[in-house]
Parts: structure tokens; sequence; C-alpha cells
């Protein structure tokens, strides 16, 4: 009989130490912490608090990540309500401008509009002419795009600031949401390299894009 045998013949008879536990006493292992030798029933306490150390490092990981997130929820709900209390087109930019810029810590923010009517509000900088390429891509994704701001056209939307821009986020603005007709493009970037990148989490930037197109057509509609 060698050890696989007495492996399997434990893995099958789970009872065995159950019926055997003098046994227990003269069984010594050799411990991983630096002893010479411990029993088998401070061998398996040692396991148990090394689980229970492994455990309480994922809850702390986990309890992270969900204040993290609602940390983020609360800064967009903010950004929400002023976009609800925005009169017209300057206040609701400007609130995506504030809360973007402000809590949210982006460097630069810009908002592309096209394809719809908005009176006086056209002479905007968000009403400024956007090339095809652009709204051809804009109208293209069908998620919010992260990653490097190489080879990206709308980077030259930020004028001199587009020299340090290494990472963007390409928002589009639809009607009724994802599905609806592209009118628009908010834009997102960072001197930071991995501020925005291929396969970052993009729910939020999505919640964002439908809670600006939503306020946006309501003001210039």
């Amino acid at each position: 009989m060698n050890a696989d045998d007495v492996a399997n013949f434990l893995h099958n008879n789970p009872d065995f130490f159950i019926d055997h536990a003098e046994l227990l006493g003269e069984m010594n292992f050799s411990n991983t912490h630096g002893a010479s030798a411990v029993s088998l029933v401070e061998r398996q306490v040692g396991l148990l608090r090394d689980k229970v150390r492994l455990l309480e490092g994922k809850l702390g990981e986990l309890i992270g990540f969900g204040e993290e997130n609602d940390a983020i929820s609360e800064k967009v709900h903010r950004l929400d309500v002023d976009l609800q209390g925005a009169k017209d087109l300057s206040r609701a930019v400007g609130a995506l401008y504030k809360h973007l810029s402000g809590a949210f810590n982006v460097p630069c923010v810009a908002v592309r509009l096209w394809g719809i009517a908005a009176g006086d509000a056209e002479t905007a900088e968000e009403f400024l002419p956007v090339s095809d390429s652009i709204k051809l891509v804009a109208g293209s994704i069908q998620h919010p795009y992260c990653g490097p701001a190489d080879s990206q056209e709308v980077v030259v939307w930020f004028g001199e600031r587009a020299t340090p821009i290494r990472s963007v986020a390409q928002i589009p603005l639809r009607e009724e949401g994802f599905g609806g007709a592209c009118f628009g493009m908010l834009v997102l970037a960072s001197e930071d390299a991995h501020r925005f990148y291929p396969d970052m989490g993009t729910m939020y930037l999505s919640r964002i894009g439908d809670l600006a197109a939503a306020a946006l057509l309501r003001v210039v509609g």
C-alpha cells in the first residue's frame, strides 16, 4: 500500500478518524510555519486560520468595490439632479463640465451636437462643425469607446490641450438611449494613458451618456 492508496482510503472513508479518534493524537505533520512537527488538530486549525485570513481579504476587497460603486453612483445621481434642473443648453453642458471635471476628476471634457435644431443655441461651441468620419464612428459604436488617444480624431476638439492627452472615452449621445439616432458625442480625455483603457467597465459611462442625451434633447428641443 502506497501513499495514494492511503489517501484514497481516507477520501472514501471520511468517518475513519471518528471511529479511531485515538490516532489523531499520535499523528504528526511538518509545520509550514517553522516548528518541527504539529498534531493533526493543530495543523487543521492552522489551515482554517489561513482560509479565514484569505476570506477576510476577499471580503475586504468586495467591501472596497461596493464602497467605490456607491461613491460613483452618488456622483452620477448629483449630475442627474443638476441636468434635470437645467433650463437651457448652457446650463445643461455647464452641469456636465462641472461634475465631470470636478467630482469625476476628468481633466478634459467636450460635447459636440449635430442633426438637431437649436435656434440661437447653434452658435454655441457644442455646435461647431464635426467631420463625417467622427459622426460615422459615433453612430457605429454600440458602447462607449475607451482607449489610447493616438489616431482618435476627437482629440483636436481640445485645441492646445490636445498635446498631452493620452487616453479618451467617446460616448455617443442617442435619442431614446441605445438604438436611437445618434445626434452627438460626449468625449472625456486625460493625460493619463491608463485612465481610459479598452477593458474598463463602461456601465457608468453609458448611464452618463443616457442622462446627458436626455437632458440635451430636452433643452434644445
